[in-house]
């Protein structure tokens, strides 16, 4: 996992009573460091193919762990058996809905392929390594690998259209196998939020490179009885964040400030050693800008499995109807999602509300 640069004093692990703020962070990621964080993310550092459930009133989900269990062999025979027969570099594209656990099984692929032969990392993260590498090195640094898995494949504009299509098509014709996941069918990405209609060729492009694989079921955090926790009072926030080491503690409004002055490759080096994200005053974000912003954010609190604790109105206010109702609806259901099971640990952690 990548670790941020020190910038001071002010970004050490805070002791009890006494609550650092991610405000107050400023983490400096070198390039040349970035590509060593792409493993799969803590929260999924133990699973594997054995582990994975499958709910038996969806056989789709035992379907899906069968063919990855699959694919997995294939890339694990040597690439001079199966290069002559296979079409270079096809993969393997998961769809279905948010908590059916795909991200479970891309991990599993990739623990079983093994971390020399594999890249795992999100959509944007594979935009954003090559925003800091630029588009040769980071095409010469994933072509040494055999396995590039994309978690949370999504189109959110032209220019990343572009840069994902040449990328893998990049990496394809060098022979590296591709495994993502997605809430959206390759062909219909992009839709409601850009003109995609005009990229139609980028994205059927896209869409050739994979099998496609259904995955349906039930989000599994409310199948599991996990769900959104009830809104915490700011005083219980605060109590919280000075009773845990390690804790952060911030305002909503400045936090969603600081995010648009931090670049989001290295909102996970924002997190390094935070053993509780503490936020007072939630509420709506003022713009999709924003929003997407705070996306990011919880997808890497997730992935590092830190809790969060949440004032004011609570998750459920964070994202608005129209924004609920728009092209970015499965992005914010699925950070609403996680919000849910994040909240709930955070107000267990030291016996708070919902213990």
């Amino acid at each position: 996992m990548t670790r941020s640069t020190s910038t001071g004093p002010d970004e050490s692990t805070s002791s009890a009573g006494d609550p650092q703020s991610l405000t107050g962070r400023h983490p400096v990621v070198p390039a040349d460091r970035l590509l060593g964080a792409f493993v799969p993310p803590r929260h999924f550092a133990h699973d594997s193919f054995d582990t994975y459930r499958p709910d038996p009133d969806f056989p789709s989900q035992a379907a899906a762990r069968d063919r990855l269990a699959e694919l997995a062999r294939e890339v694990l025979v040597p690439r001079r058996r199966w290069a002559r027969r296979r079409e270079p570099g096809r993969g393997v594209y998961l769809d279905g809905g948010f908590g059916v656990g795909k991200t479970h099984l891309l991990a599993s692929l990739a623990h079983a392929v093994g971390p020399e032969r594999t890249a795992y990392g999100t959509f944007v993260e594979y935009t954003h390594l090559v925003g800091a590498l630029g588009f040769a090195a980071t095409v010469d640094a994933l072509a040494h690998r055999a396995l590039v898995c994309i978690d949370e494949f999504e189109l959110d504009d032209p220019g990343d259209t572009m840069v994902m299509s040449r990328l893998l098509r990049e990496l394809t014709d060098r022979g590296v196998r591709l495994a993502a996941t997605s809430n959206t069918l390759p062909e219909s990405l992009g839709e409601g939020r850009f003109a995609a209609e005009d990229f139609l060729r980028e994205i059927q492009a896209l869409a050739a490179r994979f099998d496609i694989v259904r995955v349906e079921g039930k989000d599994y955090r409310h199948r599991e009885g996990v769900h959104a926790s009830a809104s915490t009072s700011d005083d219980d926030v605060a109590r919280l964040a000075a009773a845990t080491p390690g804790a952060t503690l911030d305002t909503f409004s400045d936090l969603v400030a600081h995010l648009a002055r931090v670049h989001p490759s290295r909102y996970g080096a924002l997190l390094d050693d935070v053993r509780l994200v503490a936020v007072t005053g939630v509420g709506p974000v003022p713009d999709q800008n924003a929003a997407l912003r705070l996306v990011v954010l919880v997808d890497r609190l997730y992935d590092r499995d830190v809790p969060v604790a949440l004032g004011g109105g609570g998750p459920a206010t964070v994202f608005t109807e129209p924004m609920l109702a728009g092209g970015y609806r499965k992005k914010y259901l699925r950070a609403l999602s996680r919000l849910g099971e994040l909240t709930d640990r955070g107000n267990a952690v030291v016996g708070g509300p919902g213990a």
